[in-house]
């Protein structure tokens, strides 16, 4: 079996591509990315494109599934950038894996793609997905399952899965999210658990977290499983909400009104600060709670890790730079002293 990767070297690819290199049955990878990586996984290729501007087909061509995960969080300064490559190049992922005759198309959608919705219940797959207006991730992510859409209605005979995970985290993941999303100047060691006493966290905020591994195998059973199709919502128990995220963290939760820590986000945000725009908060405050029977009774789909475990490996990974041996992961992507990430106007490009 041949499948392609798209963005496979990042916080799921690698682990997508490590899943399904364990798989007898995965004869073939082709991981794709912009920058290449040092890392050599058994039975991999690797090729330098970008999805929207090079042309796929050659790399297509004869695969049998391909898992689409690239996609930018950053420069979240450079709407346009973010757009060309979520939004155009995701259409050009779907239209050349359906011209070229692929059996399977594995899309890595998000809890992101949803309306605001409840957190004292969970929904199921069904609910609806115009995402959160104030986050360009959540509008490129309701976009492209409209194009999911379209496609699925023009080829019937493709086989397309959409994946919905929480947050997903592993150690080695912990430098490139610390980039993301809390830019250079950030002291790494106010993240060990226990050091601080109390912890400001905005009323409401409840998350589903999961570890990058676990997703991983969710993506190889999508890929692999002749019977999956449709949508899975793939989240770890137990829901975070502020007094489970305090009790892991080892402090004690003060509740700050939703507009103080908004107000604030955006005003760091502008400051350039860090690089994260308010419209993420304003998404982990909107979006439900995901029920994820689909996932575990028709997909097969157990997660290894708690949700707990996952939060607390990343941090790991944000205090002491473990990283990995590819161009995002890598510990040192910053810089000596971050000064890489400063240059770049932190979010800019």
């Amino acid at each position: 079996m041949r499948v392609v990767v798209t963005g496979a070297t990042g916080n799921v690819g690698t682990s997508v591509v490590s899943a399904l290199a364990a798989d007898e049955r995965v004869t073939e990878i082709i991981g794709i990315a912009r920058r290449m990586p040092k890392w050599r996984p058994p039975r991999t290729q690797w090729v330098s494109l970008d999805v929207e501007r090079h042309d796929l087909t050659p790399w297509f061509t004869g695969a049998d599934a391909v898992i689409h995960l690239a996609w930018l969080i950053q420069p979240s300064r450079d709407a346009a950038e973010l757009e060309r490559v979520n939004v155009r190049g995701s259409a050009r992922v779907f239209e050349t894996a359906a011209e070229a005759g692929v059996g399977v198309l594995v899309h890595a959608s998000s809890v992101g793609v949803y309306s605001p919705g409840p957190s004292d219940r969970a929904v199921d797959e069904s609910w609806p997905r115009e995402g959160v207006k104030s986050l360009f991730y959540a509008r490129h992510k309701a976009a492209a399952e409209k194009l999911l859409d379209g496609l699925e209605a023009r080829h019937p005979d493709l086989r397309v899965v959409r994946l919905r995970p929480g947050l997903i985290f592993k150690r080695e993941a912990g430098p490139e999210i610390r980039r993301l999303f809390a830019g250079p100047l950030l002291p790494a060691r106010l993240l060990r658990p226990g050091l601080l006493p109390v912890l400001p966290l905005p009323q409401g905020l409840v998350v589903q977290a999961v570890h990058t591994a676990d997703v991983a195998e969710a993506y190889r059973l999508a890929a692999l499983s002749e019977h999956a199709r449709g949508a899975y919502n793939i989240a770890a128990d137990p829901v975070l909400d502020a007094g489970e995220l305090a009790r892991v963290l080892g402090s004690r939760a003060v509740s700050v009104p939703a507009r103080v820590v908004r107000a604030l986000a955006d005003v760091t945000y502008r400051a350039r600060l860090q690089p994260a725009p308010a419209g993420w908060l304003d998404m982990g405050l909107a979006v439900p709670t995901m029920s994820t029977e689909r996932a575990r009774t028709q997909l097969g789909w157990t997660p290894r890790h708690t949700s707990e475990q996952a939060l607390l490996e990343m941090l790991e990974g944000m205090r002491m730079p473990h990283g990995a041996q590819t161009p995002p992961l890598d510990a040192h992507a910053g810089g000596r002293f971050r000064q890489g990430e400063l240059r770049t106007g932190v979010g800019a490009r």
